[in-house]
């Protein structure tokens, strides 16, 4: 009996048991063979798997720490860029031109809103001191900005928010953090005159 392309075939001298017997070895033979393959296959597939498993948990783990180190990098109590008070002054303020740049001037309301995520130096010019909007920075007479620009951020791009009684005085004041060199101020329209007729307060801390 011979074996052809899968195939059996009895030769002289075999009986046909023998010649099942040998049908059958053939055939578990050739099973044997197929599910070796497909072990092989599966092996593979889940060796695969699992180095995309490993790969994608070293993605999340990478992605992780970046975060991580964003908000660990950022200065306690700071405001993401974008979304601060700042950025409102943009959208919901006027432009006015000044000699060599210009600022943005914002209602009372708009400067409320701004102070709930204040994320700016936030600066009283009036001279004489007569008080302040309740979370202000600094005083520093208009007079005195550049004598006293130590005083100020060194970022020239950091936003400084300016107010004084009227809004002339803050008007002045802003012109002079322009020559200056800052690029991102902010007049409170009206001043704390405007600030008081909107039914909010002026206190006094003796800054005079």
């Amino acid at each position: 009996m011979s074996s052809t392309k899968g195939k059996t075939t009895m030769g002289k001298g075999t009986t046909p048991a023998a010649a099942s017997a040998q049908r059958t070895t053939a055939g578990a033979t050739g099973t044997g063979t197929k599910a070796k393959k497909g072990a092989s296959a599966v092996d593979a597939r889940r060796r695969q798997n699992r180095i995309i498993g490993v790969v994608a948990v070293a993605a999340i783990a990478v992605l992780a720490v970046g975060i991580g180190w964003t908000f660990l990098s950022r200065p306690s109590g700071s405001v993401a860029a974008g979304t601060g008070g700042a950025a409102m002054a943009s959208s919901q303020g006027t432009v006015e031109q000044g000699n060599g740049g210009q600022w943005t001037t914002v209602s009372a309301d708009t400067l409320a809103a701004m102070l709930a995520k204040k994320d700016f130096t936030f600066l009283d010019v009036k001279t004489p001191y007569i008080g302040e909007i309740d979370g202000t920075d600094l005083y520093i007479p208009y007079t005195d900005l550049t004598a006293r620009a130590s005083a100020l951020p060194a970022d020239k791009a950091a936003p400084i928010v300016v107010y004084c009684r009227a809004g002339n005085e803050s008007r002045v004041a802003a012109q002079a953090l322009l020559d200056l060199g800052y690029t991102n101020i902010i007049n409170l329209d009206g001043g704390m005159a405007e600030w008081t007729a909107s039914g909010r307060r002026i206190v006094d801390k003796n800054r005079g």
